[in-house]
């Protein structure tokens, strides 16, 4: 029985070192995967005036992406609705060309171009058109619930006054902030909508909450809305957004769930809008977030709020703005019928706190190229699953086998033979 116990002894602590050798390891998705090599830059080619105040410049902010043979241009802009071009060349020298004096024309069509154009492989853009309020009398939280009398007017993101991007650009960080407000509105008063801008040049995952995983071909957004005054006391608000993709592809709103929630506390599920080719091929493109906004600047989970989709609304029917920069890419001919979608995502739980009581309310999301990274479970929770899977096994075994050495030794007879 010593022998077995020692046995057991043996096999417990091979275990735990194999469990503490995993739990060491780097997961390789989230630090030694595929990298780029990424510039930051505002108003790209732009000859800037001394006469010209700083307010009066468009933001237009380029994110290079380089690859070993192939480019992803992300084009941020607050010139009409806050929008994101993203294009993805098969060239390595790819490069970003603006028609300054087109840009601000009423027609700007073809005033941004990438070139050689022969190398566009993809482009999309995300336009984000209108933050909505409404009145959620019955506790809901629920926008389609919500009858047409109890919303407030919108707020229309292309009639923001925004500030000069120029100022919170960190070319080292990758980061950046296009900050929209309305001076002649008392509601606004010092409050502001805020598009966080970040790119990568490889896998990483944020140390903030939600904690997002993001790759080298993906950047990342965070929507801020702080300050604001409610226009009633139980105020909710949801952002809308609308997707123009290009022929050959269209929008798909997939949902994935998972049992995992280390990483983003309560959270058990990923939203996903992706861009699927006709020939159904694979992902072109994704933009990807979970249901979770934060109603606090330090986010906890104490401070989390769920956010929730309403499905994709199809056709040329939606509330485009009058002006974005993806009109100076995409034309004249914008995309039309399933190639533009729209979506709302609004903030809020039935009997959970208000915007009104902190007037802070912040939601990420990834836009990117290709497949959506993936979450999977971290060297921690794997080698959690080893001990509390492994251990009762290798119990079971070895209680079994010192069980059956004992029974052997007691039917083993003491009687000696008689001559």
């Amino acid at each position: 029985r010593a022998g077995s116990v020692t046995d057991m002894s043996v096999w417990v602590t091979l275990l735990l070192c194999f469990t503490h050798i995993v739990t060491s390891c780097p997961q390789r998705a989230e630090g030694q995967g595929y990298r780029r090599q990424v510039s930051f830059e505002y108003n790209p080619g732009r000859n800037v005036s001394g006469t010209d105040p700083p307010s009066a410049a468009p933001n237009v902010l380029h994110v290079r992406a380089v690859g070993e043979n192939d480019t992803i241009h992300y084009v941020w802009s607050s010139l009409g609705a806050p929008t994101v071009l993203m294009v993805y060349t098969s060239s390595p020298s790819s490069k970003l060309y603006i028609n300054w004096s087109r840009l601000e024309l009423r027609d700007p069509s073809a005033a941004v171009r990438i070139e050689p154009s022969a190398a566009i492989v993809y482009s999309t853009a995300v336009i984000f058109t209108r933050v909505l309020e409404y009145d959620d009398a019955n506790d809901t939280a629920d926008l389609s619930r919500v009858p047409a009398s109890s919303f407030y007017p919108a707020y229309q993101l292309e009639e923001l006054t925004w500030d000069n991007a120029n100022a919170t650009l960190n070319a080292s960080r990758l980061t950046a902030e296009l900050r929209g407000r309305n001076a002649t509105s008392q509601l606004f008063g010092n409050g502001s909508f805020t598009f966080r801008i970040a790119a990568f040049e490889g896998s990483s995952r944020d140390s903030a909450l939600p904690r997002l995983l993001h790759t080298a071909n993906s950047s990342k957004l965070e929507f801020v809305m702080e300050g604001l005054e409610a226009r009633g006391n139980r105020s909710r608000f949801a952002l809308e957004l609308v997707v123009l993709e290009e022929a050959g592809a269209q929008r798909e709103l997939r949902v994935s769930r998972t049992i995992d929630d280390e990483y983003t506390p309560s959270i058990f599920q990923m939203d996903k809008l992706v861009a699927v080719t006709d020939n159904a091929s694979g992902v072109a493109s994704f933009l990807q977030w979970k249901p979770v906004a934060y109603s606090s600047a330090s986010a906890s989970l104490a401070t989390s709020v769920p956010s929730r989709h309403y499905g994709l609304r199809r056709g040329r029917n939606q509330s485009l703005p009058a002006s974005s920069i993806a009109y100076a890419f995409f034309g004249a001919g914008l995309p039309g019928g399933s190639r533009v979608a729209a979506i709302n995502i609004s903030f809020g739980t039935p009997s959970g706190d208000l915007y009104q009581s902190s007037k802070y309310m912040s939601w990420s999301a990834l836009i990117g190229y290709g497949e959506p990274p993936e979450e999977g479970f971290s060297s921690l929770v794997i080698g959690i699953m080893a001990v509390g899977l492994g251990l009762p096994i290798l119990l079971l075994l070895f209680g079994g086998v010192s069980v059956c050495i004992v029974h052997r030794r007691r039917s083993v007879t003491t009687y000696q033979p008689i001559n």
